[in-house]
């Protein structure tokens, strides 16, 4: 047994019935739903034995025979693997609750009804690396309005959890609980009591917080899904035969679709500092579902200067861009990074802050926004492109070595700030990532 078995250990909820799938898959428990030929919990074990968690512990509950069956003692796989066996129906918190004392002070907790591939070595190594009692990995998905929701401080720890069904009229980031967790045993001992039962992401964890516990969001742009239902199932199961399970995992850089804010994706507004003013334009969100579906990247990098200029804060801000992603998520599309430059080098307004008038390298048409994509997002920028409406946007496309397209909504190209010819040109966000999926064909194909 390697040495990663003393203080690796994957968890998984495999209990579940899968009532909403039994046309699907009869009697068996839903983690042995097939996956292009293989149960999914067996995809899950591939997953650990890739990254090094060789000691595996099943919670199982229906059927659980069928599942120790199949799997036996892990040998096959190369793992110790064990099973704890819930007769009581005590729930996902209860579960695990009851297990503690054959966890490791540290366990990677999973689903078992989750297609994923995730790399689990930078998520472990980011939840010890801050210390947290328990580290989620969240992520924007393509339905916010009816998903429980997390909201995190600049930092990136969780402050709230903002559960479904959400209050009328209050946007919220699109930031989800996507079911995968790194915990730590000695931060959960205090709620280990009899008979506790509770769900972890509407129960266990707001209650962490409310006493003080640290719990970090690790945002990822990789692959993860449940399978609860039919439809669901279809879905990833087509999803990881056509190779894009695996595609959005970190080790392999991603292109990404680079966008400018006011004016390409939202309404051109001088100065725009408050959430009641953003207002999409026609075909925009439709243009980003279309990116969230090809596999590209959505990545939005904008200029703030009305926060240096003291006419708007981080927490505006941080409602502006609830609101966008609020609005996105109505209609079925997401952003996988929004990033800002807060600072402006020119002085002279009331209200202005001192510590942002500076030179800067992320405002562009500086590279520093697109640089921090690309490392935290792991991009592929010799594939990736830029669309925005001034000189500017085509300006930083350029030093940043991306290809371009000017659309012809907001500025379009008038402010004649820069000498930078675009390499396209397109009529507005809609038309502009119909040209780069036009592209990315022809590239697929050996066109030009």
């Amino acid at each position: 047994m390697s040495a990663n078995f003393a203080d690796r250990q994957l968890v998984v909820l495999s209990g579940g019935k899968g009532t909403r799938l039994r046309g699907v898959l009869g009697d068996l428990p839903k983690p042995m739903a097939d996956i292009c030929g293989k149960p999914l919990l067996e995809r899950q074990i591939d997953l650990a034995v890739r990254y090094g968690f060789l000691r595996v512990t099943l919670l199982t509950s229906y059927r659980s025979e069928i599942i120790s069956d199949y799997f036996g003692d892990g040998a096959r796989w190369g793992i110790h693997l064990d099973y704890l066996v819930d007769q009581t129906s005590l729930g996902t918190v209860g579960a695990v609750l009851a297990g503690l004392g054959q966890f490791c002070e540290n366990f990677i907790l999973l689903y078992g009804d989750v297609v994923l591939d995730v790399q689990l070595e930078t998520l472990w190594k980011h939840h010890l690396e801050s210390g947290a009692d328990a580290t989620l990995l969240v992520h924007p998905n393509d339905h916010p309005q009816d998903s429980d929701l997390v909201e995190a401080d600049s930092s990136g720890f969780i402050r709230a959890f903002h559960g479904y069904p959400h209050p009328q009229n209050v946007c919220y980031r699109n930031l989800v609980n996507a079911g995968l967790y790194v915990l730590k045993r000695s931060a959960l001992e205090a709620w280990n009591k009899p008979g506790t039962i509770g769900d972890f992401g509407k129960w266990l964890f707001p209650a962490m917080i409310a006493k003080g516990s640290r719990l970090l969001a690790y945002r990822s742009r990789e692959y993860i899904k449940d399978m609860g239902t039919p439809a669901r199932l279809e879905k990833v199961t087509r999803h990881f035969a056509s190779g894009k399970v695996t595609a959005r995992n970190f080790d392999h850089p991603a292109p990404a679709v680079f966008l400018d804010r006011d004016g390409t994706l939202n309404r051109e507004v001088n100065w725009l500092s408050d959430p009641g003013q953003i207002q999409l334009l026609p075909g925009a969100a439709q243009a980003i579902r279309s990116l969230n579906s090809s596999g590209l990247l959505a990545v939005l990098v904008t200029n703030q200067p009305v926060i240096a200029r003291g006419e708007c804060s981080e927490d505006d801000l941080e409602k502006i861009h609830a609101r966008l992603e609020f609005l996105l998520g109505l209609e079925g599309a997401y952003l996988d990074g929004i990033y800002y430059c807060p600072h402006h080098p020119d002085k002279g307004f009331p209200n202005e802050r001192i510590d942002l008038k500076i030179a800067c390298t992320c405002r562009k048409p500086a590279t520093g926004m697109i640089d921090l994509a690309a490392r935290e997002l792991n991009i592929d920028l010799s594939k990736s492109w830029f669309i925005g409406d001034t000189t500017i946007d085509m300006e930083t496309a350029r030093r940043a070595g991306l290809r371009s397209v000017l659309v012809e909504t907001g500025h379009a190209g008038k402010d004649e700030k820069f000498d930078a010819p675009p390499a396209h040109f397109a009529s507005d966000l809609h038309a502009a990532v119909r040209l780069i999926e036009a592209k990315a064909a022809q590239s697929e194909h050996g066109g030009a």
